[in-house]
């Protein structure tokens, strides 16, 4: 009989050490080891020759997709759900995720691809597993959603084992986990939540999707940080993996895309929260600037893209004196270090004397924007702020700021004069060199800058 060795392993990471370390060697979490008996592996399988397929006989399907009915979400998914996916979203504890999946079970229920025998016309169920909720929880969030449908099973169960026992003798229609964190393996000594249980959970999940072609769908729990808790081979294990972010004192909700195996990534669906539940948004744009308030200084909006949509969003920037020794500087929605350089380019090529100011940014709506296209923005509204200098409501910006002043060239620039123009935008500042290669004739006044101080001039001058 095989003996068990008692490991440490980390759970943020998933090292293994054969002591009790305070601090991980790899990840440099602290206090992370968990002591966990390691199973021992098994005798080397010898390999089918039978299984063996060369790549020009591999037979190819066309994949039809499942559409959930809310747009947006399929957006992200690349279209809708495909036959065996796993996708595995994760978000803050009560953003809406489970509300989410509760209202695409519903509408995916009414697909006509989910029919078993066109004679009998026999809807197959859908399977919705919780660890977290009963029954009766569930339920109250379903009628508040106005969803009756009798075709959704619930299923309160933490046992991965009879959890996929019951999917097989279901064969539901898809399968919901809410959520991976607190189910188990009765194969895995350790608690439900820990690295080895998580990752031994994702994997019977995702051989039983394969295998049967049901698509399932994981509900993950985030860390502090704002990143799925478990090991990082979670994310790899699953085919598309989904962030809801969000403020809860905020209605507006979005969903990225981080990896999608049958789609783009970095696409994002835009939704608002209710009280009848999640509605998705058909312009968000205009969603994002519909408070806007015209003739106010450090207000600017830029046009950003996020994965293949254009976006237009208004940066706010408030720069005052500071009444302490040291500024303060704080930034919502745009990298800190990167407002930080783009301050000192403007202390050193635009001569805003900036070091005795408190500086202010924040991203309207609470989209958090990673390109560096909005530096044009941010710095408009900078100096907007310290010369109290309103900017024109129904102008925009884009482009990249270099270490020496300059406005460089970004991409995709005709899709984000297109959406600008399709709200009422008229006027435009954008890098000279995206205004010289513009290969559409778009009925917007387009300026072209070649650096920061041409910027400053157009906003005193």
């Amino acid at each position: 009989m095989s003996k068990f060795k008692t490991v440490f392993q980390c759970q943020s990471c998933g090292y293994t050490s054969p002591k009790w370390l305070g601090k991980c060697p790899d990840c440099g979490s602290w206090n992370s080891f968990i002591e966990e008996k390691e199973i021992p592996k098994l005798g080397r399988i010898e390999l089918v020759s039978d299984k063996l397929l060369p790549l020009n006989q591999v037979r190819q399907t066309d994949e039809k997709r499942k559409h959930t009915k809310i747009k947006e979400l399929d957006r992200v998914l690349g279209g809708g759900v495909v036959d065996g996916a796993v996708v595995l979203i994760g978000g803050d504890p009560g953003i809406g995720k489970s509300t989410l999946l509760l209202q695409a079970a519903s509408n995916l229920l009414d697909e006509s691809n989910f029919i078993v025998n066109q004679h009998s016309q026999k809807k197959r169920m859908a399977l919705y597993v919780s660890g977290e909720e009963s029954p009766e929880q569930i339920k109250l969030r379903a009628e508040r959603l106005s969803i009756t449908t009798p075709d959704i099973l619930l299923f309160c169960e933490t046992s991965i084992e009879t959890i996929i026992d019951a999917a097989k003798k279901i064969n539901p229609a898809f399968l919901i986990i809410d959520s991976i964190q607190t189910v188990y393996s009765e194969e895995i000594t350790s608690q439900a939540g820990s690295v080895s249980q998580i990752r031994e959970c994702a994997s019977k999940l995702m051989f039983f999707a394969k295998k049967t072609a049901t698509p399932v769908f994981i509900i993950g729990h985030v860390t502090k940080e704002g990143t799925i808790a478990g090991p990082r081979i979670l994310e790899h294990l699953v085919d598309t993996v989904l962030y809801f972010e969000g403020d809860r004192g905020n209605p507006f909700r979005i969903i990225r895309t981080v990896k999608n195996r049958f789609g783009s990534t970095n696409e994002i669906g835009v939704f608002t929260m209710t009280d009848s539940g999640i509605i998705e948004v058909d312009n968000p744009s205009e969603l994002f600037l519909s408070e806007r308030q015209s003739s106010l200084s450090g207000s600017t909006v830029i046009a950003t893209i996020e994965g293949t949509r254009p976006l237009l969003v208004e940066i706010q920037a408030l720069v005052c004196p500071t009444n302490f020794g040291v500024p303060r500087r704080t930034t919502i929605g745009v990298d800190f270090n990167r407002v930080n350089l783009l301050l000192a380019v403007l202390e050193k090529k635009a001569s805003l004397s900036l070091s005795a100011m408190d500086v202010f940014i924040n991203v309207v709506g609470g989209l958090k924007i990673n390109e560096p296209a909005a530096d044009l923005g941010i710095v408009a509204s900078l100096v907007s702020s310290f010369f109290e200098v309103p900017i024109d409501p129904r102008t925009f910006y884009f482009g990249e700021v270099g270490l020496t002043g300059e406005v460089r060239a970004v991409s995709m620039p005709e899709q984000r004069l297109q959406e600008a123009s399709k709200i009422g935008f008229i006027r435009a500042f954008i890098p000279e060199n995206n205004r010289k290669n513009l290969r559409r004739n778009i009925t917007i006044d387009i300026n072209g800058l070649r650096n920061i101080e041409e910027l400053v001039e157009s906003l005193k001058g």
